[in-house]
Order: C-alpha cells, then structure tokens, then sequence
C-alpha cells in the first residue's frame, strides 16, 4: 500500500473530517493495523485488496479476542479510506461495499453500588500531594462522569471553584457539567495546596504525575487499581466503571436520558440507551413496593 497515498488519507482526516480526537486517534490507528496486516499477507496494492481480504482481516481480529464494537469500527474506517480511494479515482469499486457490521451484543455495564463508591473514594488519604490529587481525581470523575481522555487532558481554568462548574473542551465543542459539593471540596484542597490557580497558570494541566508533567491515561488507570485493590472491592474497576456507575445512579435518582446524554458528552442518545435498565429496574422497585402486601 503507498505510503504517499495512506499519508495523504491520513491529512485529509485530520484536517477535512469533523472528528473528535479520540476518534480521529482511532480511525488512524485502525488504518495503519490494517496497513500492516496487508504487509504481512504480502498484499502490497491497495488494488489487490478484495471484499474476501476485508473480511478474513476482521474473521481476524475476532479471533483475537477483539469486541463486536472495536471490528465494527475498524470496518468503518476501511470502509471510510476505500470510499476516499474511490472519490479519488485512485480505485473503480469499494470492496467494503454491502459489508455489514457485526451486530453489537447490548451488554449491561458493570457498576458499583453507592457502598462501593463510597468505600473506592474514601481509599485516598488527602494529607499529601499524591492523596489530594487522588482524592481529586476519584471524586470529579464519579461527580461528573468524565472519560479518561478528559479527565486528564483538563487545565486549571477548566475549574471554576466559585459556580461550581468543569468545562470540558474537544475539538469540535465544549460542555458545562455541574460538579457536586464533594468533588468541589477536594478540588479546593489539591488546588489551593499542590496546584496553585494564579493568572499564569492558566492552560496549566490540573492534575500532575511526579515528575511534574500531565497524568497519563495508564498513570491513571494505575491509581484505580491501586485504591481498587486497598478497599477490597471484589470487582474489576476501571474509570469507564465510575462513569458508567455516575450515569446509573443519576438515572436511578430521577435523571431523563437526555440530560445523561449532554452531562456525558454522547453524539446519539442510542448511546446513552445502554442505561435504560436502570429506569426499567426503578419502575418495576416501585411498582413492587407500592403492590406487594409485605414490601
């Protein structure tokens, strides 16, 4: 496959597609695996490659342990570099063409119970630098619902202490998120004595690892294990576990779906929907305790 040609794709992604960041890092990193893959199998055209060689690539990835949800998009972006191919006149005919997607198996997402919440956020010993920042971190995360990507990516000035409020900021747009009193008060305590809020900090990352550079997304992964392990909880915990748990227990509190959606950021309410069961779990509590002689 050319390399000017798969450069060339790759620009014209970056600068021509509305995408956000974690989906342009995603459709390019999906082209370059598939690239490889050619390589290996000695399919050095992009001419050569067959609606069979599409197919055997993602027979592929499945047998690799991949989820539905990750081949479906690596389909989307072959099928999205051979539609640009096409437009381009660089190929006659799509071989994605009448490809389908793997229907994706709706599972219910793990989530903790308020006990669990409460034992994973009280772990961090805000007394020090690594304490508060943790502390920080674990109580804005379950307070707002934010994908790791955006957790660590926030700046000082994305706080603002005084309304209570986080702006969370992509390529394409921003969003306002509430933060609950909880998090407002151990934000205050890690700002206020491990990171200071003047004007020259502003565009300053808000949370930092040792050596004074912004977390990482494994750094961060790192620490939930950590207090995962330190509480005892008997679950596999990740910070996609902490959102998913923020929009079950907000939805269980009375949240519509709609304001899930804008709180966590999602493009198509269908996206939302996978917390649905929790509506359905409370109607049916309610229904059971308003009915049931010995509820």
């Amino acid at each position: 496959m050319s390399e000017k040609i798969v450069g060339d794709y790759l620009d014209y992604m970056k600068n021509e597609k509305k995408l956000t960041e974690n989906t342009l890092e995603a459709y390019i990193r999906d082209i370059l695996q598939f690239k490889e893959y050619l390589q290996e199998n000695k399919i050095l055209s992009y001419k050569d490659t067959t609606k069979t060689t599409i197919i055997t690539y993602l027979m592929n990835l499945q047998k690799k342990g991949k989820s539905t949800s990750t081949i479906s998009r690596n389909l989307a972006s072959i099928r999205c570099f051979f539609q640009y191919l096409q437009n381009r006149n660089f190929i006659d005919e799509d071989p994605t063409s009448n490809l389908k997607s793997p229907k994706s198996e709706k599972r219910i997402p793990s989530v903790l119970t308020m006990e669990e919440v409460n034992l994973l956020l009280s772990q961090p010993n805000p007394k020090d630098f690594k304490g508060a920042r943790d502390k920080a971190m674990l109580e804005l995360l379950y307070a707002t619902g934010l994908r790791v990507s955006e957790i660590i990516s926030l700046n000082i000035d994305d706080i603002q202490l005084d309304s209570s409020l986080l702006i969370v900021r992509d390529n394409l747009n921003q969003r306002v998120i509430p933060i609950g009193r909880k998090a407002v008060d151990a934000l205050s305590h890690y700002i206020s004595n491990y990171r200071s809020n003047n004007d020259d900090d502003k565009g300053e990352p808000l949370f930092l690892n040792y050596s004074g550079k912004r977390l990482t997304r494994q750094g961060f992964w790192k620490i939930i294990k950590q207090y995962t392990k330190k509480a005892n909880i008997d679950k596999g915990i990740t910070p996609q576990t902490l959102r998913h748990s923020f929009a079950v227990h907000l939805i269980e509190n009375g949240a519509d779906i709609r304001t899930v959606q804008e709180i966590l950021g999602h493009s198509d309410i269908s996206t939302t929907q996978i917390y649905s069961f929790a509506t359905s779990n409370k109607e049916l509590r309610e229904v059971y305790n308003n009915s049931h002689p010995r509820a």
